[in-house]
């Protein structure tokens, strides 16, 4: 079954909190297990990677709740029901979301602070400035994500179509950048001197492994518009060439995509033979700084626990 969101949790994770003290790790395990939440749905992590999704809506259940007053910290890393939290659950609620806790004064100050602005970063563990919203089933840290996704594929759906817009040139000079940055052909003037340079036997450049020139790759570059792919017979015969040349190793650049059959091709290969395609292009020239720039930093913060721990 998909993964509650975090309304949808509050009131399992106040359940158990009522059981007596416990840790988010812990109280994760047993809900996941009232659940029957499978392994990889219990591993499933946030597109950022830094935490896993089940921990995360956990993690802020209980903050929200914490806020209205419904449950309280005792000690460091561990929380339990509060009197007003064992009030609640007397009433046998069938759920418990913003809306419920609305009802609550501390909430409503804390959620009226929050949705103007005014609330300081301490008070909101890896607050942006994002609004509590009540129908919303994304927690804070799902939304950057998912605002940060959006802005990824537009960055990439422009990156290919300013490349497209270029001469064929400035496109093999890109491909040298990033073969740069990725730490292939020494230094950048090597790898200029060889690449786009060969125009020779269906191999539009050669560049070195490493700074010692100990193995090299080939490299074909093919900039075509999205709606034509690579297929197999242009796959082959780049393979064909490595062949003549005693190479082992290709790379297969393309803007566009590459077809079912070429993709199949170059697995059962003896050389090894890399397809990128244009969709992985712009993700290796955002990831390593080619052609784009940082226009805004977003820190997110969270409480330091060990500051607080007294001697």
């Amino acid at each position: 079954m998909p993964i509650p969101d975090y309304q949808a949790l509050m009131l399992p994770v106040l359940r158990l909190a009522a059981e007596g003290q416990t840790r988010a790790p812990e109280a994760a395990d047993k809900i996941a297990a009232q659940l029957g939440l499978s392994h990889a749905e219990r591993q499933e992590m946030l597109p950022s990677g830094r935490q896993r999704v089940l921990h995360n809506r956990i993690h802020w259940a209980k903050f929200y709740m914490s806020k209205a007053g419904l449950i309280d910290t005792p000690t460091r890393g561990r929380f339990v029901a509060s009197e007003a939290g064992r009030k609640l659950l007397a009433t046998n609620p069938a759920s418990i979301d913003v809306e419920t806790l609305k009802a609550y004064p501390t909430f409503m100050e804390f959620y009226a602070a929050s949705n103007t602005g005014s609330a300081s970063s301490n008070e909101t563990p890896a607050s942006v400035g994002s609004m509590i919203d009540s129908t919303a089933s994304a927690t804070p840290e799902e939304q950057i994500d998912a605002a940060q996704a959006v802005l990824h594929q537009a960055l990439k759906t422009d990156l290919l179509q300013r490349i497209l817009a270029q001469s064929p040139a400035f496109f093999e000079r890109a491909i040298v950048d990033l073969l740069v940055a990725m730490g292939y052909g020494g230094s950048h003037e090597d790898a200029a001197r060889r690449l786009g340079k060969t125009g020779d036997g269906g191999i539009d450049g050669v560049i070195d492994e490493d700074r010692l020139g100990l193995d090299r790759i080939y490299v074909q570059a093919k900039r075509y518009a999205p709606h034509v792919g690579v297929g197999r017979p242009e796959v082959q015969a780049f393979v064909g060439s490595l062949v003549g040349f005693g190479a082992s190793k290709g790379v297969f650049v393309a803007t566009s995509s590459f077809s079912t059959p070429a993709t199949d091709f170059v697995r059962h290969l003896p050389q090894r033979i890399v397809l990128i395609d244009g969709d992985r292009l712009a993700d290796l020239m955002i990831e390593h700084g080619v052609g784009v720039r940082v226009a805004r930093t977003v820190e997110v913060k969270r409480l330091d626990e060990d500051f607080f721990v007294e001697e």
